[in-house]
């Protein structure tokens, strides 16, 4: 596989701590005004992650802003557009799914903090979780690790009518694995011996297999990593490992590229999501998964809501008090 045009972000070296390096070099006004701007952005994307599980139409208008130009990103107004409107096509595709018990395996593989989270909590966001669910395994425990390395995958593969989000999948051994020594030098030639017949028999078996990989700049990496330090609400998210992830980028960077290159194959190829924007990586990405599947409507039948059933011996006892939660709001 050659390298994505999409890899250029990742291989565009920065330094956001530049200003600092030539001594005490006073910070230009433009600079700290950018810095200023994405440190917004950041907290409005934390923002909207609440409102748009509520947001409506009449809402939309009202608290959205005006499309920006800064630096290309994407306007608010114009995101929760364009993401309701692909998330009705993804319930259309739900649908589709159950009505033709159709299996989908969706893996989404990145840098910590490229944004695979988010991507995966838009797509999950209207769907109904029985249906559609996420598989994010932890590291393997003693038994595991004697495994087949693939077999505490297979059990979470779909079945007809379901789709199924791994949040890191199988990849681990050829990144993280790799870079941090969890893996012999024997292991992780064997794991690229034998995943491209490991997903072919998966797509032999009828199941859609699509694999993106999320990809950001250092640049941006290191700022999303202080935005998590400096936000209680996100503080959860920063690992130990991922502090030694940041650490070892030349090395992810190395593992990453040939990991694209090994495992490649024409009935699962790689899909590169470009990700320093992350509204718009979670629209492209949601776009593209939905042009993958020859998905179609699925006629319903008109629901009417039935008459409740009424009887004379009917009598709806009153809560004691005593277990009503407190209204405190």
């Amino acid at each position: 596989m050659q390298n994505s045009h999409c890899d250029r972000s990742e291989n565009s070296w920065h330094s956001s701590s530049k200003n600092t390096a030539e001594g005490n070099e006073a910070v230009s006004e433009s600079e700290l005004a950018t810095d200023y701007d994405r440190i917004r952005d950041d907290i409005l994307d934390s923002i909207d992650e609440e409102i748009e599980a509520e947001i409506g139409d009449a809402l939309m208008e009202r608290s959205a802003n005006p499309p920006s130009d800064d630096g290309g990103k994407i306007g608010r107004k114009e995101y929760f557009s364009s993401l309701l409107k692909l998330q009705l096509e993804l319930v259309k595709l739900q649908e589709w799914v159950v009505a033709n018990q159709v299996k989908i395996a969706v893996l989404f593989e990145g840098r910590d903090a490229a944004g695979k989270g988010g991507a995966i909590k838009r797509i999950t966001q209207r769907l109904n979780p029985r249906v559609c669910r996420v598989v994010a395994l932890p590291a393997p425990n003693e038994r595991e690790k004697t495994q087949w390395y693939f077999q505490r995958y297979t059990p979470h593969l779909p079945a007809g009518g379901e789709i199924v989000l791994f949040d890191r999948s199988w990849y681990n051994r050829a990144g993280v694995e790799r870079v941090m020594g969890f893996c012999t030098d024997q292991e992780y030639e064997q794991f690229f011996r034998t995943v491209p017949d490991f997903e072919r028999m998966i797509v032999d078996s009828g199941t859609i297999l699509l694999k993106y990989w999320f990809s950001i700049t250092d640049e941006e990496q290191e700022f999303r990593f202080q935005c998590r330090i400096n936000d209680p609400l996100k503080q959860w998210k920063l690992s130990p490992m991922d502090l030694e992830s940041r650490r070892r980028w030349e090395q992810y960077t190395k593992a990453k590229e040939i990991m694209l290159e090994r495992s490649h194959i024409p009935e699962a190829p790689w899909w590169v999501v470009e990700g320093n924007d992350k509204k718009r990586a979670r629209l492209n990405c949601i776009h593209h998964l939905l042009s993958q599947i020859p998905y179609g409507e699925v006629p319903q039948d008109t629901v009417e809501l039935p008459d409740r059933l009424h009887s004379d011996e009917y009598k709806r006892n009153e809560i004691p008090r005593e277990v009503i939660v407190p209204m405190v709001y």
